[in-house]
């Protein structure tokens, strides 16, 4: 058994670094985010990457009104995590803290969204400062992109850039172990994501799922 929230933490922390790598060796692929999920007790902590496309539709800088009024929709939305991924009533889950925010190539957090119910002020820790794929891209990555975001570039006058969209939870739950079944609303209230590589962290060890659009569940019950 995981002895604490912060041992909990630092297994999350570790699976996103790996996830990082796998982001670059994948060369920022589109539509597929990475969500870690660990279980401790009657806690459960949640870290979501996901690429800034996939929330907003560009990865350009915002600069426009109506640009930055879409960051900050995404970001408050990914700030609500039971809104996102739904858990059984069984299970009686509530938000300790969330938060999200949106990370440039230069790895500023450029913008942030925080919540919590007064029930924790420890904050869970960040990624900021981590360097995003793109200088080092292939050459076939670089064409890959360049039709995408070529009507992007032209119309707002940006250098090709990437972001990602990063938000960690801290749940407490009556029985965790009735948090077995998930629902992705995720996929709904983000159209272009198409899919999430999942860990989850449990007593038992770490197991590896893909959650995809047309089957937006991740069942859980044979890991409790």
């Amino acid at each position: 058994m995981i002895k604490s929230v912060s041992t909990l933490l630092v297994l999350l922390s570790a699976g996103a670094v790996t996830a990082q790598g796998m982001r670059q060796l994948d060369a920022h692929e589109h539509g597929v985010g990475h969500l870690d999920i660990a279980f401790d007790g009657d806690r459960i902590a949640m870290a979501l990457h996901v690429p800034g496309a996939d929330i907003t539709g560009f990865e350009y800088a915002a600069k426009s009104s109506e640009d930055r009024a879409k960051v900050n929709e995404a970001v408050a939305r990914l700030a609500r995590p039971l809104d996102l991924f739904s858990l059984p009533d069984a299970a009686g889950c509530s938000v300790l803290e969330a938060s999200a925010s949106l990370e440039s190539e230069a790895g500023q957090a450029e913008h942030e969204e925080h919540d919590t119910d007064g029930q924790s002020s420890e904050q869970m820790g960040g990624h900021r400062g981590e360097t995003l794929p793109g200088e080092n891209e292939t050459e076939d990555h670089e064409h890959e992109h360049e039709h995408e975001h070529e009507h992007e570039h032209d119309s707002h006058g940006q250098e090709p850039a990437h972001s990602e969209f990063q938000a960690q939870y801290l749940l407490e739950c009556n029985d965790p172990t009735r948090a077995s079944l998930i629902t992705f609303a995720y996929f709904e209230a983000f159209p272009k994501a198409m899919e999430l590589d999942v860990q989850v962290i449990t007593d038992r060890g770490a197991t590896a799922f893909e959650v995809m659009r047309d089957a937006p569940t991740l069942d859980l019950r044979e890991l409790f």
